[in-house]
């Protein structure tokens, strides 16, 4: 076995292995959240290029960092399915297809819908704070920025690529998805590169979170050892649905 092979193996192969068996047994049936989130984004797709829809799938799923903060958080659940209108619609299904997927099946249908969540709403409550800061902050977006359209499910995708890697022991990847992230900040200062990054901050306290509650369960229920001071806590398992 080639190096190459051997460290795809060691950073991918407990991702495929809970995903291969699934996917054998029950086909597509083992990702019914992830096919409806497919077929809701390309309906909605097709709904806002119709001359009758574009106004319909706006007040149900564009979200402006100048709407009031209540309509924002009513409409942003749909704005993750709802693709930006300057990119190919299908480099949105692909991402929701493979990402969600893996997502569904290695964490959870509801775990995956709840992080996908936390990244999208992430970048959309920053969105709101880097207008108010202004764009001689370091954190802040020029005062344009708060009319601009922002839908679309790249935040979740990228929030649930490192949560996922870090998981399942990927670390290499969720570390590649984070630095590809700073770089487009880097390069671009644009509102979706810094919302980008809002959504890997908001699911890195779901990290956080995660690892500490998962620790200290573990030290309670195992207890003191003997001849030990304290008991040991072990590694977080990986999450199977």
């Amino acid at each position: 076995m080639t190096t190459l092979a051997r460290w795809a193996r060691a950073e991918w192969g407990l991702v495929y292995v809970t995903v291969r068996e699934p996917l054998l047994e029950r086909r597509l049936r083992a990702i019914p959240m992830t096919l409806s989130a497919v077929l809701l984004t390309a309906l909605l797709q097709f709904v806002q290029n119709q001359s009758w829809g574009y106004g319909l799938v706006q007040r149900v799923g564009a979200v402006r960092a100048e709407d009031p903060l209540w309509l924002a958080l009513l409409r942003t659940p749909m704005s993750l399915f709802v693709p930006a209108l300057d990119l190919p619609v299908w480099g949105a299904l692909a991402q929701i297809l493979f990402v969600f997927g893996i997502g569904e099946i290695c964490l959870g249908r509801w775990r995956t819908l709840a992080l996908a969540y936390v990244a999208t709403l992430a970048g959309t409550l920053f969105a709101r704070l880097g207008v108010a800061l202004g764009p001689h902050h370091p954190f802040g977006l020029p005062v344009t920025d708060a009319h601009v359209v922002d839908t679309g499910p790249s935040a979740a995708v990228v929030g649930l690529a490192v949560y996922a890697g870090w998981r399942y022991g990927a670390y290499a990847t969720a570390g590649a998805v984070t630095l590809a992230m700073a770089l487009e900040v880097g390069l671009k200062e644009n509102l979706a590169g810094k919302e980008h990054m809002a959504a890997l901050l908001g699911v890195g306290l779901v990290c956080l979170g995660s690892a500490v509650g998962e620790r200290w369960r573990r030290i309670a229920h195992s207890g003191p050892g003997p001849g030990s001071r304290t008991g040991r806590a072990s590694g977080l398992p990986p999450i199977q649905s």
